[in-house]
């Protein structure tokens, strides 16, 4: 009995000292709700345990969006966020100094979208009309009024960016006319499709290539914290893997590890569906090719250098900023010290509760 119980005891102190090894790590992202779309990746390396193998407990925290997820970083409430870049650029010259050293999202899911039966059809239609984003401070406000002005219209006084919500209910606002248009972006359109509006981006040439949304961090965390950031990307880029194998096991994984996430009023079967096609129309923007990277969370200097470009052509920033101000590779080769054929090789052979 008292070998059994000195048994116990070590083990309960290993237990332990394991949990304590574990580096608590706030990571904040860009949407008031967790949906497949963001949470897939983090669910996965969660429920996997990666984010452990790194040593680190890693907490999501939602905030409302991009600009907030950014000052959110800038006064140190949270040392990682998922924003866009938009923010970083109209900030940087204001001192933060802050870096994205991991692109999530490769290229962009932004754009103004409308029913797939409204008369609109180019981004010139939209004088005189609505615009709903899912809140003021999403990077959609900044998107609609850069696609706007490129039409020739005045983005102040030609259309009117009102908030519309997420999920459901814009999908309401667009039914009863209160909104002609979105600026939102790839699973929300999905998310108002499930709820039996089909949408129909307008012209996009010129957001398609632009990167999205990436991990941020200030230059001291990046410089002080290297390894918990390089532990917690790697354990992401894992999870976004899986997730692009294995959609399905994905979702499920999202409803056990953010059980919030899991639809009310829907039977498994057609919750799962439909999630799937919420992580489906992110996944263009997940992959590498289409940026021309090779390597996972790299920063593409040349589509940065672009989309600062086109973000002082349309007055989205007032002054130019260095593309070396607004990201760093320095991490990504640790990063990607993986075998990513096998994390693919295993997501495809992975049943869910096997």
């Amino acid at each position: 009995m008292i070998r059994i119980a000195s048994l116990l005891l070590t083990l309960g102190l290993c237990l332990s000292r394991a949990a304590a090894a574990e580096t608590p790590l706030r990571v904040a992202t860009c949407a008031r709700t967790i949906t497949t779309g963001v949470g897939a990746a983090f669910a996965v390396a969660t429920k996997l345990g990666w984010f452990r193998q790194e040593g680190l407990a890693v907490e999501i925290v939602p905030l409302p969006g991009s600009t907030d997820c950014t000052k959110s970083v800038a006064t140190r409430d949270v040392p990682i966020a998922l924003p866009s870049v938009e923010p970083l650029a109209i900030v940087r010259p204001q001192g933060v100094k802050a870096k994205v050293f991991y692109t999530a999202y490769q290229t962009s899911g932004y754009g103004i979208a409308v029913p797939a039966d409204s008369p609109i059809k180019r981004h010139a239609d939209l004088k005189g009309k609505t615009i709903g984003v899912t809140n003021m401070a999403s990077a959609g406000v900044i998107v609609a009024r850069a696609q706007v002005a490129a039409a020739g219209l005045d983005p102040d006084t030609d259309v009117n960016i009102v908030v519309a919500g997420e999920g459901a209910q814009p999908a309401a606002m667009l039914r009863t006319k209160q909104v002609d248009a979105l600026s939102q972006f790839d699973t929300q359109y999905a998310l108002i499709e499930n709820a039996g509006i089909k949408m129909r981006y307008l012209d996009r040439k010129d957001v398609e290539r632009q990167p999205a949304n990436g991990f941020l961090a200030l230059e001291e965390t990046i410089k002080n914290r290297r390894r918990e950031l390089i532990g917690m990307a790697r354990a992401y880029a894992k999870g976004t893997i899986f997730s692009i194998t294995n959609p399905e096991a994905a979702v499920r994984i999202v409803y056990e590890v953010f059980p919030q996430t899991k639809p009310t009023g829907k039977d498994e079967t057609t919750a799962v569906r439909d999630d799937v096609k919420v992580f489906e129309a992110r996944m263009p923007h997940l992959l590498l090719e289409p940026a021309g990277v090779k390597r996972w969370g790299e920063n593409s200097e040349k589509n940065f250098r672009d989309y600062v470009d086109f973000m002082v052509k349309w007055g989205v920033i007032k002054q130019r900023v260095e593309t070396s101000d607004l990201i760093t590779n320095e991490l990504i080769d640790e990063i990607n010290r993986f075998d990513a054929a096998k994390i693919a090789a295993d997501a495809k052979t992975y049943t869910y509760g096997r």
